[in-house]
């Protein structure tokens, strides 16, 4: 398992804190409160432990296929339904999007190979995840890809938690399947909006892993 980079800054600055926090809680708490000490040095580490956590990239075998759409990101599966899209596509789309918890990898993945034709950053709000409008009102980046002539736009969604989205594509870029995209800070979501017609391979309510599990077929 490895530490993600954008987490180095964030764990550094969290280190120095807790060890802090650890040397005052033993020189001025232990010596009256040693329950109370210990509780504070526990939780402090528990936290830090967790901090750690959240930027980890597990060692995984990704999917890969022409065909087949990969999940961009750890989570769980919240919305599968047909909309009318409101960006960059004039057309309906089905749209399938997965709830990213504070517990989970936090990487997003490329869900196929082929060309970026979109890659835009819209200010917003930081509505809860799983609020509807949280699509088309929160902070999020927008990115189209063009695989085997079809087309497919992933949204990185802030939610009230996550305070920053990092995306690294832009137009014109040819990435591969699975591979990094971006990453946004503590929980959210990503919404896909699929072409009508594509054959989805999840369901409602389903935990799934960027670039291992296969969303849908095309």
């Amino acid at each position: 398992m490895k530490i993600h980079k954008e987490g180095f800054r964030t764990i550094v600055i969290s280190t120095f804190v807790a060890a802090a926090i650890i040397v005052l809680t033993v020189l001025l708490v232990m010596p009256a409160y040693p329950i109370l000490g210990w509780i504070t040095v526990m939780a402090i580490l528990g936290l830090l432990v967790f901090i750690l956590s959240f930027f980890r990239i597990p060692a995984r075998d990704y999917s890969d296929g022409e065909d087949v759409i990969v999940a961009p990101c750890d989570g769980t599966v919240v919305v599968i339904e047909e909309v009318q899209a409101d960006e960059y596509f004039k057309d309906r789309r089905l749209q399938l999007s997965i709830f990213m918890s504070p517990l989970n990898v936090h990487v997003n993945r490329n869900p196929v190979s082929g060309e970026v034709m979109y890659s835009e950053y819209h200010k917003g709000k930081y509505l809860v995840a799983w609020h509807p409008k949280s699509s088309t009102e929160n902070e999020r980046h927008s990115v189209v890809y063009k695989s085997g002539g079809k087309e497919l736009l992933v949204k990185q969604i802030a939610g009230a938690l996550a305070k920053r989205i990092v995306n690294y594509l832009k137009p014109g870029d040819n990435v591969k399947q699975a591979e990094e995209m971006g990453f946004i800070k503590f929980g959210s979501r990503v919404d896909l909006l699929l072409p009508i017609g594509t054959k989805i391979e999840v369901n409602m309510n389903q935990k799934v892993k960027g670039g291992v599990t296969v969303l849908a077929r095309w």
